[in-house]
């Protein structure tokens, strides 16, 4: 098996908006966007950096449903960017929440979280260091021991 790329793909309620949002908070670019005659998204691409997301529509008469409509998302997207804290000041400004202010993080990044106005989760960081893997667990521990 040989595997080539791996896509984000996100529902959303209200795709349109969320391209509108994604384009203002994070700098995306529209590669296309298929739309149905009623209005509803059906697939768009979205660049970040070189990095493709890909979102949709909700269609709930095919089980296809976002995190408003489930109540949230188990996942999160994790943008690397030059400044985490404009990027998360960006977001904030056109509708992000903040979940977690951006601060100085044990793994080497400045990092924050944010919810997007759709109800997914985006995890926005620079690297401040190079940590290595025995480092970062080393701190990771002393971090959980409190």
């Amino acid at each position: 098996m040989s595997i080539h790329e791996v896509f984000p793909y996100l529902c959303v309620r209200g795709a349109a908006k969320a391209i509108d949002f994604y384009i203002q908070a994070f700098g995306a670019r529209e590669k296309f966007r298929l739309t149905e005659p009623s209005g509803r998204i059906g697939h768009a691409e979205l660049e970040f950096g070189g990095a493709t997301l890909m979102l949709a529509d909700e269609f709930p008469e095919y089980g296809i449903v976002g995190p408003e409509t489930i109540g949230g998302s188990g996942v999160t997207i994790h943008l690397h960017v030059d400044d985490a804290d404009a990027v998360i000041a960006s977001a904030v400004a056109v509708g992000a929440q903040v979940q977690m202010p951006p601060q100085d993080q044990f793994y080497g990044e400045r990092s924050g979280r944010i919810r997007d106005p759709f109800g997914h989760s985006w995890n926005i960081g620079h690297r401040i260091e190079v940590v290595t893997p025995d480092e970062m667990q080393r701190r990771y521990t002393e971090v959980l021991k409190g």
